[in-house]
């Protein structure tokens, strides 16, 4: 699997950015609105149907948007775009971190620390709504880092309409901080376990931007 520093970025019709893995997706919609405005011009039938279909690859394109961010200063940063969903003290002393992502959010996910993947685990699961706390038991892919901090957990876990997680890299692979994961098709959630001792700077319903909001407090 190539490394997604490494790769060339997709450009997208109006010059940004768009997220690998969007493909399957986008392709058919863009094709879709490109024929129905070419036959537009000679059929009613065909401008009725331009206008929706426009519409839907607007949508997409702006969905699978990759914006370059500016990483910032801290130990731990956030992994997505969304908002702190809930903030909950594991058994094993860690603190659990969620972040929900709607439709309208960056669906990239970054690095939370410079490290080592360990691990890269697919797990197969249900597709309730991200916010619902049964969103526990959906499909997911449990990532592991070797970090300065030890071993960090974070979990993509797929939504009602996300039916696809896209890792970008596979265990082995050497990360920097803020450095682009993978990516969630759709509404879905980030989790991510702070080790016993890191305090928590995040709070309940405070947005969050990936690669920018610093999780952890000094």
């Amino acid at each position: 699997m190539p490394h997604s520093q490494t790769s060339a970025p997709r450009v997208g019709l109006l010059g940004g950015r768009l997220a690998r893995g969007a493909s399957p997706w986008l392709l058919p919609t863009v094709a879709t609105a490109a024929l129905s405005l070419t036959r537009a011009r000679k059929s009613g039938r065909w401008a009725a149907a331009a206008v929706p279909a426009t519409a839907l690859a607007a949508g997409m394109l702006w969905f699978f948007r990759d914006p370059e961010r500016e990483i910032a200063q801290g130990r731990v940063i956030s992994p997505a775009d969304g908002v702190v969903q809930s903030i909950m003290p594991w058994k094993d002393g860690r603190t659990r971190v969620a972040i929900f992502m709607s439709p309208l959010n960056v669906h990239v996910n970054r690095a939370p620390l410079a490290g080592t993947v360990t691990s890269v685990e697919h797990i197969p699961g249900g597709f309730v709504p991200a916010f619902n706390k049964e969103s526990e038991n959906n499909e997911r892919v449990v990532w592991h880092f070797d970090t300065e901090l030890g071993d960090i957990e974070m979990v993509q876990i797929a939504g009602a309409v996300a039916r696809r997680i896209v890792p970008y890299l596979p265990a082995g692979t050497k990360v920097e901080q803020g450095e682009r994961i993978g990516l969630i098709r759709f509404g879905s959630r980030v989790d991510i376990y702070l080790p016993e001792g890191v305090e928590v700077a995040v709070e309940v319903g405070q947005a969050t931007t990936a690669g920018v909001t610093r999780i952890d407090r000094d």
